[in-house]
């Protein structure tokens, strides 16, 4: 049976001096955001993963957004160069978090940057947004890392939202959900893509082969995925899209994680 790992971070009461780069800032409400994000938590928790807390950060504000700090593959943690200056203290104690699980560490080095936020994967293929956060030397950098395993690296241009993942993500039969006007090129997937009504309605995290969890800001969405025989759990992460969050970027999920 598959183990299910997930690390998590909770939020700074500063998250609202986050950066934001496509839309528009707006006041966050700290103690709400940390309501939402136990709520988030807790429905990890209720969906079989055991969750690892990284040290809170409240100097930091963008770190409640862990998954930027690193790519898990396989038993191999890469972590990240963030392309913001402003968030590359992030990565230390989030390492120190996967490497308590047994991970190998591998990590990209200047003058290389790469947010885990831009990574998708599925079933040997790993999709990299470009032109954001992320740069060429980046994707380089995480093919080498990601060679050993066989995995194909392929770049994709992001340039309407922060990173790939604000775009896109996969559901559990590998099918490729985003919001078309947000899609730089849909034809990457071609055959595979499916457009989806709501913004918010790209982002799920699998929690299982037959069960994703997503925003509950996305209803149109969350209803077509049923309608395609998904079970769908929501949650409210207001105060995090306010901030261009989103389900994924609140933590990292580690399948089958190698603690020895």
């Amino acid at each position: 049976m598959e183990t299910r790992h997930a690390l998590v971070r909770p939020p700074s009461s500063r998250l609202g001096e986050g950066l934001v780069t496509h839309i528009e800032r707006s006041e966050v409400d700290a103690d709400l955001a940390r309501r939402q994000w136990e709520e988030y938590v807790d429905a990890l928790r209720q969906h079989g993963w055991t969750t690892h807390e990284v040290a809170a950060a409240d100097e930091l504000p963008d770190a409640v957004f862990v998954e930027d700090t690193m790519v898990v593959y396989g038993d191999l943690a890469v972590i990240s160069r963030p392309g913001a200056e402003e968030r590359r203290a992030e990565t230390a104690a989030a390492e120190d978090a996967v490497r308590a699980r047994g991970y190998r560490i591998a990590r990209i080095e200047a003058p290389g940057t790469l947010d885990g936020g831009d990574v998708l994967k599925h079933d040997g293929r790993v999709w990299v947004g470009v032109g954001g956060r992320t740069n060429d030397a980046g994707v380089e950098q995480l093919r080498a890392h990601l060679a050993p395993f066989g995995a194909e690296v392929i770049g994709v241009l992001v340039s309407k939202v922060l990173h790939l993942k604000t775009a896109v993500t996969a559901l559990p039969d590998g099918t490729v959900v985003g919001h078309r006007p947000l899609v730089d090129d849909p034809a990457v997937w071609a055959g595979n893509f499916l457009d989806v009504p709501e913004e918010s309605g790209a982002h799920v995290v699998l929690l299982d082969a037959g069960t994703v969890l997503m925003a509950s800001s996305a209803p149109r969405s969350s209803a077509l995925f049923e309608g395609r025989g998904l079970q769908v759990v929501t949650v409210d992460i207001s105060e995090f899209e306010k901030m261009e969050g989103c389900v994924t970027c609140l933590s990292v999920r580690l399948r089958g994680a190698p603690a020895r």
